[in-house]
């Protein structure tokens, strides 16, 4: 992220910003439980992202920006399959089996794959004491999330289709960083908002086939779905993928990114609020210990940014096309 420091803002708004981004982003994971409930996975991706998809453009064009940019369109392709299908996928697939608030605490791992397979910059990242711990204890948080789940595994009659889904989430957590890492090296002059808007067209276009590939529709009735599972899906396309993401463009361009990064450290914390008090979801101590330890770790990896954003010399802010991409497509 840009560590540049900002354009003066309202503390309201910016306090109102960091609300949006904090909380919306943080309930996502359980309002795609609300709503896979009623809706095959594949199929919620797609109409999930389509709808976001033609909101995203329409406002580009009255933005006025250029929709139909080749290299855009292409680069978009890539990053959508990336962050929204294999990444987003798999955390609706997740939750069919999965309680939202452990899905929540996986994902959280994902700034540790980042500094990972950012191979450009691994001589300046393993330089960093700090990084080179929080890499560490980062992992150690990963094995005692996944310490349960291998003990019930090796016991009769266990449930296959947790742990799976588990390794699942750890592969979508690589793939986030994999694509916004590739949005990062092949940049293009197109604009942003459209970008992002191509990015869920496409990734829709790929999940409608994947849905009836899998033969979501043999079963399944519109009739049948309720009106809590419309509601959810609303609000994953309207807060989620609309506002949310406005919200946190807004702040890259107002705060510096390392507060706006905190994000990273808050929204696992309220899916598990949201988890455990309206889904009744149950987290062990163990899997509590596990999140601590990635945050943590997250922390650690991140401190030398923290410190030399401190004393970097305020300038006008920049705000890449890549780091906006990545951060949208986490929920």
């Amino acid at each position: 992220m840009s560590q540049n420091t900002t354009k003066s803002a309202s503390p309201l708004l910016v306090a109102g910003a960091f609300a949006i981004v904090y909380i919306v982003w943080g309930s996502t994971y359980f309002f795609i439980q609300m709503a896979v409930r009623d809706f095959p996975p594949l199929l919620l991706g797609a109409l999930r992202f389509f709808a976001a998809g033609v909101i995203m453009l329409t406002w580009a064009f009255l933005k006025g920006e250029q929709l139909f940019n080749k290299a855009n369109i292409i680069t978009s392709a890539v990053v959508g399959f990336l962050l929204l299908v294999v990444g987003n996928g798999i955390v609706i697939w997740a939750e069919q089996t999965i309680p939202s608030a452990l899905v929540a605490i996986l994902v959280s791992s994902s700034p540790i794959w980042f500094v990972l397979l950012d191979t450009s910059n691994w001589g300046v990242n393993f330089k960093s004491k700090s990084t080179l711990i929080g890499l560490g204890i980062g992992f150690i948080g990963v094995i005692l999330l996944f310490g349960e789940q291998v003990n019930s595994m090796l016991a009769e009659n266990a449930d296959q289709s947790k742990l799976t889904g588990m390794l699942l989430l750890m592969l979508g957590a690589m793939a986030w960083p994999a694509g916004s890492l590739y949005s990062k090296y092949h940049p293009t002059n197109g604009a942003p908002t459209s970008g992002v808007g191509w990015q869920m067209i496409i990734a829709s276009a790929v999940f409608l086939p994947g849905s009836l590939l899998n033969q979501e529709f043999t079963t399944f009735q519109w009739s049948q779905i309720s009106v809590s599972a419309w509601l959810a899906m609303a609000y994953l396309v309207l807060f989620g993928s609309v506002i949310a993401y406005t919200a946190y463009v807004w702040l890259l361009q107002v705060r510096p990114a390392t507060q706006v990064s905190t994000y990273a450290y808050v929204n696992p914390v309220i899916a598990l609020i949201l988890g455990m008090v309206f889904a009744h979801e149950t987290i062990t101590p163990l899997q509590i210990i596990g999140l601590v330890v990635i945050l943590g770790s997250v922390l650690l990896i991140n401190l030398s940014k923290y410190r030399s954003a401190k004393e970097d010399k305020p300038l006008k802010p920049t705000v890449s096309v890549a780091t906006s991409r990545r951060n949208m497509a986490f929920k």
